[in-house]
């Protein structure tokens, strides 16, 4: 297979005409970088092109050298290393060489769930319905991989909107490895610094160290709230209280009276049942008991019957991009590792 390199940023002449903005842009030359990061996560986009565009990837670099960095880079090629799944963020390589850190990953063309809810492309509200209800699915048995069938058992330890990546199908995509924990068969929990997002951390988990899978499971109800209602996991009132998602969803589940979670851009566009079975999977993630929530397969069952769910119901999506479906060699030194794409399946 012919060998493709990766011109890295700052080996881009200033003559390639390749621009430097956070949007992402193409240069005339031979320069093929789209943009010095992404939209929402530190990452480096890249096109590789000879004699046409073959492919896009993306490339994450740590900002800086230190103890935590480096750890959080070995443990994220480690787990990715070890998993393939559909739903998980695909690794196409690696490098580590003296004080540079990168790591290679299939790109995604829709970025990630919180642009779409929060950021950058919440006004565009490209998140109809049964967009919303395929990713929410298609996270779920990313994480159900990770806890069930990944050898060990993998805790991610910060499931949220921003680590929910988006192809250019929408197909939800888990990612960021960083904090992740490999459980040893048999032991059901383990004690340890807390790291993750403050929102979507469990009780027990925040307040004693506690982790296990039922703290991705909490944090997962907690994104699924997030992902049928538009709202943020924790939200300043006008009177300068902060309030989080469980709390204030509770009262209008306890009325029945769901209408009033879904959000408001969706202008009445959703299934009222689907929404009714959606929030009360959320409501028994979140339970503060971890004993009491669901695991991961029995979340993803219950999604998959939502009722009149059919994954047919999502809208195709045309891209006049090319994502190349090949690996493709990284040449920036001397201490490279490169992994040949596979499609991520179960």
């Amino acid at each position: 297979m012919e060998n493709r390199s990766i011109l890295l940023w700052n080996s881009v002449p200033a003559s390639t005409g390749v621009c430097g903005d956070d949007t992402g842009c193409c240069g005339d030359g031979a320069g093929v970088l789209l943009s010095r990061r992404s939209l929402d996560y530190r990452i480096v986009f890249f096109i590789l092109s000879r004699g046409g565009v073959v492919g896009m990837i993306a490339v994450k670099r740590l900002k800086a050298m230190t103890a935590k960095a480096e750890m959080e880079f070995a443990v994220e090629v480690e787990m990715l290393g070890r998993v393939r799944h559909k739903n998980l963020l695909g690794l196409r390589g690696f490098y580590a060489g003296g004080d540079e850190r990168l790591i290679v990953y299939d790109f995604m063309h829709n970025h990630s769930l919180l642009t779409h809810l929060h950021g950058q492309l919440a006004f565009h509200c490209s998140l109809d319905w049964p967009r919303r209800v395929s990713i929410a699915i298609g996270s779920a048995e990313g994480i159900a991989y990770l806890h069930h069938e990944a050898d060990p058992h993998i805790i991610h330890r910060d499931i949220k909107a921003g680590n929910i990546l988006l192809d250019s199908e929408f197909q939800a995509k888990v990612a960021d490895f960083g904090f992740a924990k490999l459980i040893p068969e048999g032991v059901t929990h383990l004690t340890t610094r807390v790291k993750g997002t403050l929102g979507y951390l469990a009780p027990e988990y925040a307040m004693w160290g506690k982790v296990s899978e039922n703290c991705d499971v909490y944090s997962f109800g907690i994104l699924l709230l997030e992902i049928v209602s538009g709202k943020k996991p924790i939200e300043k009132l006008p009177s300068g209280v902060k309030r989080d998602i469980v709390r204030w969803a509770t009262p209008y589940v306890e009325k029945d009276a769901f209408e009033h979670i879904v959000d408001p851009r969706l202008n009445g566009k959703y299934d009222r049942a689907q929404l009714k079975s959606i929030v009360e999977i959320a409501m028994k993630c979140t339970d503060s008991h971890p004993e009491s929530r669901p695991n991961m397969l029995q979340v993803v069952e219950w999604l998959q019957d939502c009722p009149g769910w059919r994954k047919k119901d999502v809208r195709p999506v045309v891209e006049d991009e090319t994502e190349g479906d090949d690996a493709m060699g990284i040449s920036a030194g001397s201490h490279v590792v490169s992994n040949r794409a596979k499609e991520n399946g179960r």
